[in-house]
């Protein structure tokens, strides 16, 4: 289960299709997606001991590997990507297939339904040196002739050039972030559909409508400056004292960052949907006999109480408790070990403020849990927006029984390198087991959402 080496494995897509394709194969997630990097859980304990300077430099050496030669990105062939992506799922016929947005929620509700999912976007991650990760004015136009092309080679993509200095500095150092969105689903994913979907099967549109400002570099071609997470896109271009003390504290060469200035609003470069991919699954499907069922939401963490609280209902329909809740973060979760534990899933997309805020909210709301655990996705750096442990440590308070942090040492987050190896560990450990059940009916799941769809104001479904 290989994704190409074009495409970054260190991501929210290529982690979500590993995690997804391996519970459909009857399996849990391995460290890091992948099960050699097991081996690197001695390494890392080593590393967890060393100072956080070495820690971060260690970190920037990693996530910035994967980075290609931009000849390489240059020759990317994007259909042939797309065939090792739906070659990743079992062959078998299903009754719906998943296309769109990248989502930890929706994998989940995936693995419930038993169906696979196609990500619109990928990351290319392209070999960066010399470039600051604080002079985004400088990395806006460093890889245009590359971006030229990759698009001329691949006329059915709309390229994101994503540079976020606050929360990704570490990986900038050695590679820049190409999110590559499609328009159109290209011979590859249209095979896997008239392989795998059931007569009459049904493709869900996945529809984050995330926004972020972007300078235009050219056709297809975006510059995205800062990303989803503990900042707002206007407090990039602005002067605050948490900016300012962030920056003093990483010795950063500037006292505020100059970015080209935004010209336009556009999907987010991770998180959002681009439109014209609807038209083309639409006709697609329509020549095929396939229904098209979409599912839209504004931001990326608006269906995480969904999920959970189709789980929890979904458990008591199956008679068994649910007073676990399983806190996942960004890439970091395991659909095969949430169910064989019997956790109700909820998932953050960084562990900063405002994902912080959304759990309390849901957690007003839910009944009482007995069990919190609580992953954190530690990308290196006490980046601005972030919560810090003990702030966490407000909803472990909330667990009735027991509240723990799943395989992330409170010490060293956000900078702790065994958190990759020990999340899965965390939920080995959980005693109870349950049998996997049978794939939830997609009738049961839209039934489920339109009876409570008062509760969810900001998730929208439609027959297309």
């Amino acid at each position: 289960m290989k994704l190409p080496r074009e495409i970054a494995g260190f991501d929210s897509a290529s982690a979500m299709v590993v995690a997804l394709a391996r519970f459909l194969h009857g399996r849990d997630t391995p460290p890091l997606g992948k099960p050699v990097f097991g081996a690197l859980r001695p390494v890392a304990a080593v590393a967890a001991r060393l100072p956080e300077g070495t820690r971060q430099w260690i970190y920037s050496m990693f996530s910035g590997a994967e980075g290609r030669p931009e000849a390489e990105v240059a020759r990317f062939d994007a259909d042939a990507v797309a065939r090792a992506i739906a070659g990743v799922y079992p062959r078998r016929r299903y009754p719906a297939v998943a296309i769109g947005s990248s989502n930890g929620a929706l994998t989940h509700l995936y693995a419930a339904l038993g169906v696979p999912w196609l990500p619109q976007t990928m990351l290319l991650p392209v070999r960066q040196r010399g470039i600051s990760p604080d002079d985004p004015a400088r990395a806006v136009h460093a890889f245009d002739r590359t971006a030229r092309a990759l698009l001329d080679r691949n006329p059915d993509l709309v390229l994101h050039h994503m540079h976020d200095p606050n929360q990704d500095r570490l990986t900038l150092r050695r590679m820049a972030y190409f999110r590559v969105k499609r328009t159109r689903l290209g011979p590859a994913y249209e095979q896997f559909l008239t392989d795998v979907l059931e007569p009459d099967g049904t493709v869900l549109l996945a529809e984050c409508g995330q926004q972020w400002p972007v300078t235009t570099v050219g056709e297809r071609h975006v510059f995205q400056f800062g990303a989803v997470g503990g900042m707002p896109p206007a407090e990039y271009r602005e002067a605050g004292a948490p900016l300012a003390d962030y920056l003093r504290r990483y010795r950063a060469p500037v006292r505020r960052w100059q970015a080209p200035p935004a010209d336009a609003d556009a999907p987010e470069a991770e998180w959002g949907f681009e439109p014209g991919l609807r038209e083309d699954v639409t006709t697609f499907a329509t020549r095929r006999g396939f229904r098209v069922q979409r599912l839209s939401f504004d931001e990326a963490e608006d269906v995480s109480s969904l999920v959970a609280d189709l789980y929890r209902w979904w458990y008591a329909q199956r008679g068994l408790p649910a007073t676990r809740l399983l806190v996942d973060s960004f890439m970091m979760l395991d659909p095969w070990w949430t169910l064989r534990i019997g956790a109700v899933p909820y998932w953050t997309a960084f562990p900063v403020r405002p994902s912080l805020d959304r759990l309390h909210h849901y957690l007003d709301e839910a009944d009482p849990y007995d069990f919190v655990q609580l992953g954190l996705f530690c990308h290196g750096v006490d980046s601005v927006g972030m919560a810090g442990a003990d702030q966490w440590r407000t909803v472990l308070r909330r667990a009735r029984s027991a509240g723990s942090f799943a395989g992330v040492s409170p010490r060293r987050y956000p900078s702790d390198p065994q958190t990759f190896f020990n999340f899965q560990r965390a939920l080995r450990a959980v005693p109870d087991r349950h049998a996997l059940p049978p794939p939830l009916p997609l009738a049961t799941a839209a039934a489920f959402l339109h009876d409570r769809a008062a509760r969810y104001p900001q998730i929208r479904t439609g027959t297309v």
